[in-house]
């Protein structure tokens, strides 16, 4: 096993452990003291998951801002380091965002949150999970994936398991996942699993792709429309222009950008990403929806 310490001094703009991984954006994560999402953060509690058969776990023991530890099955720095996008120059995107007060409320409120870049497969069967569902339970379906149909590693005593690979899970039958509780879901992750292990198309093929062609290729896995496919873009590939059209979203383009709503998601779309900052939109997105779905907001202002 492999110990260490990333140093705050490298985090430029500062980092928020907690408010990265328990922001909505990612799934694959858990946290040792079984309470994730639970918008309870505790600082002595590691997070956990498993990348490429290595088995990982980080904490931030002090505050917001402070170093990381980390546990690995080997050296994971790199790999951490690109999970938790621990390279942005927090400083400058929070510099490019628009001179928007909700914006700007967003950004100073929820100080060291990144974007996070999960493997694609597993966000795209997660955010397929996430349909009509909030976030404690989304991450509930998704440990329990992992749990029946995923690898266990063992890291320091402990087992952590592995998000499914697509075979495993095209494996398992849609009766078997309406057993696991993802309902109506169950055909999609069942197909477009199979759609992945059967070599037909893959979500990583979408990274060579212009950004609306990229989200128009990721359309074609079962129970994926627009919404689903942008937050694969802008969670697991790199798009940082992308925003998805969620709930939250919504309201607040109804409430605080009503001049972008153009009656269908692609023209919405370029409304609010132009809106949000072009290049960077999608962190944007990220901050209103944090910021908006914890309640946050100044209703004074």
């Amino acid at each position: 096993m492999e110990t260490g310490v990333i140093s705050s001094d490298e985090f430029v703009g500062g980092f928020d452990l907690y408010r990265t991984l328990e922001s909505g954006q990612s799934y694959l994560w858990t946290r040792s003291d079984g309470a994730m999402y639970t918008d309870q953060p505790a600082p002595n509690a590691w997070y956990e998951t498993v990348v490429d058969g290595v088995p990982i776990r980080v904490r931030q023991p002090d505050s917001t801002n402070a170093d990381l530890e980390w546990r690995a099955g080997e050296d994971a720095v790199p790999t951490i380091r690109r999970l938790l996008r621990l390279d942005d120059d927090l400083e400058a995107i929070a510099a490019d965002a628009p001179d928007d007060a909700l914006i700007q409320e967003a950004y100073a409120a929820h100080d060291g949150m990144r974007l996070v870049e999960d493997p694609a497969f597993g966000t795209l069967i997660s955010f397929i999970c996430s349909a009509q569902m909030r976030v404690g339970r989304i991450h509930t379906m998704v440990s329990t994936l992992a749990g029946e149909y995923g690898e266990p590693y063992t890291l320091e005593g402990d087992t952590i398991y592995a998000f499914p690979t697509p075979k495993a899970l095209a494996a398992a039958t849609e009766a078997d996942l309406r057993n696991l509780s993802l309902g109506y879901r169950a055909p999609y992750v069942e197909r477009t699993a199979r759609m992945v292990a059967e070599g037909e198309a893959h979500p990583d093929e979408a990274r060579a792709l212009e950004y609306e062609a990229a989200r128009e290729h990721l359309t074609q896995f079962v129970g994926v429309g627009d919404k689903v496919a942008d937050c694969v873009l802008l969670f697991a590939l790199g798009f940082d222009e992308a925003v998805p059209l969620d709930t939250w979203i919504k309201s607040a383009i109804a409430e605080y950008y009503p001049d972008c709503d153009r009656g269908n998601y692609a023209d919405t779309s370029r409304a609010i990403r132009e809106r949000l900052g072009g290049q960077y939109a999608g962190y944007a997105q990220t901050y209103l929806f944090h910021h908006l779905r914890t309640g946050a907001v100044d209703s004074s202002a």
